[in-house]
C-alpha cells in the first residue's frame, strides 16, 4: 500500500511538473506555426542617420510589433534602409523621410501614407495592420 501511494504521488508530481513545462510550448507554438506557415510580412523604412523622426518611428514600429491584439504583427519584418547609401533612394526620399513601404508578394513596394510622429504605439499598430489587409 505504501508503494502504491508513492507511485501515485510520483505520478501526480510528474504531471504537475510536466504541465508547466508543456504550457509555454503550447502558448508559443501557434505563433511559430503561423509565421512559418505563411511568408512573413515585410516593411521597409527609408531613413538616414541623425533623423530624429526616423528614429522615433523605428522605436514605435518595434513596440507595435510586440503588442498583442486582434491583429498581431509578430511576423512583420522591418528592414531599415539608409538613403545615404543609395543615390536613387536619396534623390527620391531626401525631403520625405521617414518613408514606410510595404513589400508586396511580387517584391515591389507600395509606399504607405505618412504616419504622424504624434501617433501612439497602439494607433501605429492598427494602421500597419490595416495596411496589410
Amino acid at each position: 500500500m505504501l508503494s502504491k501511494g508513492i507511485g501515485t504521488m510520483a505520478a501526480r508530481s510528474l504531471s504537475i511538473v510536466h504541465v508547466p513545462a508543456f504550457k509555454p510550448k503550447w502558448v508559443f507554438s501557434p505563433l511559430s506555426f503561423c509565421s512559418s506557415a505563411s511568408k512573413p510580412r515585410k516593411l521597409v523604412l527609408y531613413s538616414k542617420p541623425g533623423c530624429c523622426l526616423c528614429d522615433g518611428l523605428k522605436e514605435k514600429l518595434h513596440a507595435a510589433f510586440s503588442l498583442s491584439g486582434p491583429e498581431p504583427l509578430h511576423d512583420v519584418v522591418l528592414q531599415v534602409r539608409d538613403i545615404t547609401s543609395n543615390p536613387e533612394w536619396e534623390k527620391a526620399y531626401q525631403y520625405e523621410i521617414p518613408v514606410l513601404a510595404k513589400v508586396l508578394s511580387d517584391g515591389s513596394e507600395e509606399i504607405l501614407p505618412r504616419l504622424s510622429p504624434r501617433l501612439g504605439v497602439e494607433l501605429v499598430r492598427k494602421k500597419i495592420a490595416a495596411a496589410f489587409k
